[in-house]
């Protein structure tokens, strides 16, 4: 998830904001500290442009 938002070039927190949550649950997650929900791993993977599959099998 990180290599896909640095990418886009887009900071955490705007990445944050853009997705509808927090800037600390963003990094807990791209740190692996944090179990994600289904439904927030849809909307991160909306948020980068890619499907949730393709977001998985990285």
């Amino acid at each position: 998830m990180r290599k896909a938002r640095n990418e886009i070039g887009i900071s955490q927190e705007a990445f944050a904001d853009q997705c509808g949550l927090h800037r600390t649950y963003i990094g807990s997650v791209e740190r692996g500290e944090r179990n994600i929900s289904v439904d927030n791993m849809e909307t991160i993977a909306i948020a980068l442009g890619q499907k949730l599959m393709d977001l998985l099998a990285e």
